[in-house]
């Protein structure tokens, strides 16, 4: 496969005025234009890389009722493991299964008077025998918030905004996510959606992919292209709360990952940097605000500033076992069918 996304490399940011500013020129090209790229030079080690997907490798390994024992039904905030084909995007179930993890918190039940996308912080669920997983994991949520802080405040400055706009927006209690995922292979009836096509949530997604292939983005004409793994550099997509920002400038990317052939095993760890659930996103300022086009109109997606409402729609479609076992209010108010 040939890899038609621009690679940028984040030590350039650090290597002096000129080369700092041809790497904002590059970043603010792929940022507008593909919403889509590798990144290198971000600092993980290899051996930070091959600890987690060890972990993960051991987990999935695990025999499924030891899985299914920490399963996202036990939790109202969608922490836990989501057996494979439970999982929905555009309606059609996912051909994988999953741990969902986020930063460590106290349960948040909403009050009458509170959001109900409260729900959304809580504790995560860790498998009993596999004490390493807990620790992998978490240090790669903290290891990738930096390199994402400093990635966005890069951003910010390519386009010509204030780089430190939306520190308020992230201080405190960010609401951080990660996924590890497993592609087993075709579905039995011979469906190739891994994942459908979709969009993420928040600011940044920061995925770490193994060797096989099967994530695609859709480009500019409605076609999707291959992106094929590059070993050492992570696959960086912008999220809906950047279009939002800009006011459609950047715009979030549709993409999707289709089945590896037969019984071939891929995995996948997207980290998602999101800002708290309560913030609420306003625009930001910046220099080419006038060829703004606006952000996206979709009756079956809206867009919202306030980044919980953001975050909830799509964890109430996703998971429709934990929405119903839990959240019936919510589907209800948000017109989601229950059943």
């Amino acid at each position: 496969m040939i890899n038609e996304l621009p690679v940028l490399d984040l030590s350039a940011a650090s290597a002096g005025p000129e080369a700092r500013a041809r790497f904002h020129d590059a970043l603010h090209s792929a940022a507008r234009d593909v919403g889509f790229f590798h990144l290198t030079g971000h600092g993980i080690t290899p051996a930070e890389t091959e600890e987690l997907m060890h972990a993960m490798r051991k987990f999935f390994a695990l025999p499924e009722a030891d899985r299914l024992a920490i399963s996202n039904l036990n939790s109202p905030h969608f922490r836990g493991y989501t057996r494979i084909g439970d999982e929905r995007t555009g309606g059609s179930r996912d051909w994988r299964d999953q741990l969902d993890i986020g930063a460590e918190r106290a349960p948040h039940v909403p009050a009458p008077d509170q959001p109900g996308y409260w729900w959304l912080d809580g504790p995560n669920q860790w498998p009993a025998d596999l004490p390493e997983l807990r620790t992998a994991a978490l240090h790669w949520i903290e290891r990738l918030s930096s390199v994402a802080e400093r990635l966005l405040h890069e951003l910010l400055a390519a386009i010509g905004a204030p780089e430190d706009f939306y520190d308020k927006a992230f201080a405190d209690s960010p609401h951080l996510h990660l996924k590890l995922v497993r592609y087993p292979g075709s579905a039995p009836d011979g469906a190739a959606q891994g994942v459908g096509a979709h969009k993420d949530y928040g600011f940044l997604t920061l995925l770490l992919q193994d060797e096989v292939g099967g994530l695609q983005v859709e480009g500019p004409d409605g076609a999707f292209i291959d992106v094929p793994p590059m070993p050492g550099a992570f696959v960086i997509n912008l999220g809906e709360l950047l279009e939002v920002a800009t006011d459609g400038y950047l715009k979030a990317t549709n993409h999707r990952v289709v089945s590896p052939p037969g019984t071939r095993e891929r995995y996948s760890v997207p980290f998602f940097y999101n800002p708290r659930l309560d913030a609420r996103i306003e625009p930001v300022p910046f220099a080419h605000a006038d060829r703004a086009p606006g952000v996206t109109q979709d009756a079956t997606n809206p867009l919202f500033a306030e980044y919980g409402r953001n975050e909830i729609k799509g964890w109430l479609r996703a998971h429709p076992g934990v929405a119903r076992r839990y959240h019936a209010d919510l589907l209800q108010s948000a017109g989601t069918p229950v059943g």
